[in-house]
C-alpha cells in the first residue's frame, strides 16, 4: 500500500531521530530527494519517498526507522 501523506522537514526529523534544522541541512547540501510537492514556498515529501531515502542514505547502517 502506497503511503501519500505529505511530511514537512518536522515529520522528517521525528522518522530518522534528528533536529528538524539537520532536515534543512541536508536538503540545502544535495542530501534530500527534491520535494514532491511544495506550497506556499514550503517543501512536502511522501512519506514513502522518505522511507525508501532513508534505506539508501548514507550512514544508515542497516537500521529500519
Amino acid at each position: 500500500m502506497t503511503d501519500r501523506s505529505l511530511w514537512s522537514y518536522k515529520e522528517i526529523a521525528a522518522h530518522i531521530r534528528v533536529q528538524p534544522d539537520t532536515v534543512r541541512s541536508y536538503r540545502k547540501h544535495g542530501l534530500l530527494p527534491r520535494p514532491d510537492h511544495v506550497e506556499n514556498g514550503k517543501p512536502y515529501w511522501y512519506a514513502d519517498t522518505i522511507r525508501t531515502w532513508v534505506t539508501k542514505r548514507p550512514g544508515n547502517r542497516g537500521r529500519r526507522e
